[in-house]
């Protein structure tokens, strides 16, 4: 079974999050997820950085509304 790269699981964030949090530019929720994303650059561990990068995004978002 072939692995999915993180890059492209952080990449299905983005629509998600567009969808949900329309009221904001696309720009916006991009340099969230991005912001999130670069926390982790230096973990070891890469298994829950998808999942970790799209609830920090949600957090951030949600109080910028």
């Amino acid at each position: 079974m072939p692995e999915i790269s993180e890059h492209r699981l952080i990449a299905e964030v983005e629509p998600r999050l567009i969808s949900k949090y329309a009221e904001l530019s696309p720009d916006r929720i991009s340099t969230a997820i991005q912001s999130a994303h670069a926390r982790f650059d230096q973990s070891p561990i890469r298994d829950f950085v998808p999942l970790l990068v799209e609830r920090l995004a949600r957090a951030e978002l949600t109080n910028a509304r």
